[in-house]
């Protein structure tokens, strides 16, 4: 892996990992789809290290912020 990807992405997955935090706890609906794309780059940095123990839990996490973001965009009146 390249030296500028491991020094970027952790600062990448923790930024996002705080929006989401702040933007869950205001209940704004795109809390689900910013935890969405912090996952996703999960995955890339869970591929490029070899890290496979995180899979399982990126994976879950995905599909738990996409059922939140369905429910909470369900339940908008419109």
């Amino acid at each position: 892996m390249s030296n500028g990807l491991e020094t970027a992405l952790p600062w990448l997955m923790s930024a996002l990992t705080i929006l989401l935090t702040v933007l869950a706890g205001n209940k704004h609906r795109s809390s689900w789809i910013v935890g969405i794309i912090s996952q996703s780059i999960w995955v890339v940095w869970i591929i490029l290290t070899g890290e496979w123990g995180f899979a399982p839990m990126s994976a879950f996490l995905i599909a738990l912020y996409a059922r939140n973001h369905w429910k909470w965009t369900s339940a908008i009146p419109r």
